[in-house]
């Protein structure tokens, strides 16, 4: 029986190598994404090369109104389906130090990367639990654990999530739904193009940032009927750079 994923900001980075390895593991895959619809298009097509299915579901996780329409919309011309992974991966960043953070990069980093949690996840929850298998997977980082100056938006959005893991996983366990949580270190992609690799590699005992695939490998795990007995985790996918 075919299962169904959905991946938010599924069209770059993470998400991308997220989307191409659910649909190789056999899901069709719904690839949520903002506005770069050419990296979204790029996503459709390597997976429908390789002979995977997916589709394209475009609107703004940051926006509540915008998510559950989009969602219901989604329920509502496919009813006979139910989306059995999720891999809330959708995040920015808005870096600055406290002292002069702007309203707007406090909030837009929370709406995008914690309130889009709740939204997404209340949503599509209930179904999971009415057919008895489900998979939450929470893509957070090193910050919302170790926290790095210049993030506190992103640190405290990344460690809401994570605390939201430990606890919707004792919540829906008896289900056979598990909630777990991956926190990446340093990876190669646009969101750390602005950071000196150089530099912070001489921190990481591999000597080297992460590729998005490595991460996209434990997400198909944590996917898979494999790892039914582990709930409420966050495993690090880092090089070795513990805090």
């Amino acid at each position: 029986m075919m299962k169904y994923a959905l991946v938010t900001g599924g069209s770059r980075g993470i998400g991308r190598a997220i989307s191409i390895k659910l649909a190789a593991d056999g899901f069709f895959v719904f690839i949520n994404y903002k506005s770069a619809d050419d990296a979204a298009q790029e996503t459709l097509n390597e997976i429908r090369k390789t002979g995977g299915q997916a589709e394209l579901l475009k609107f703004d996780v940051s926006n509540s109104a915008e998510t559950i329409s989009a969602l219901e919309k989604l329920a509502s011309e496919k009813p006979d389906i139910y989306i059995h992974t999720l891999v809330n991966n959708a995040g920015i960043r808005k870096d600055n130090l406290l002292v002069f953070m702007q309203d707007s990069e406090w909030n837009d980093v929370l709406n995008t990367n914690l309130n889009s949690f709740f939204t997404i996840t209340r949503a599509l929850i209930k179904n999971m639990l009415v057919k008895k298998s489900g998979r939450i997977i929470n893509i957070v980082s090193l910050s919302g654990i170790k926290g790095l100056p210049g993030q506190t938006n992103y640190s405290a959005a990344k460690a809401g999530i994570i605390g939201a893991t430990k606890a919707l996983a004792q919540e829906v366990a008896r289900k056979n739904v598990t909630v777990n949580a991956i926190a990446p270190g340093f990876i190669s992609t646009d969101m750390t193009a602005d950071l000196d690799q150089n530099e912070l590699k001489k921190m990481i005992p591999a000597q080297r940032f992460g590729k998005p695939e490595e991460v996209a490998e434990l997400v198909s795990f944590l996917a898979s009927d494999k790892s039914a007995y582990i709930t409420g985790e966050v495993i690090h996918v880092n090089g070795g750079l513990y805090t």
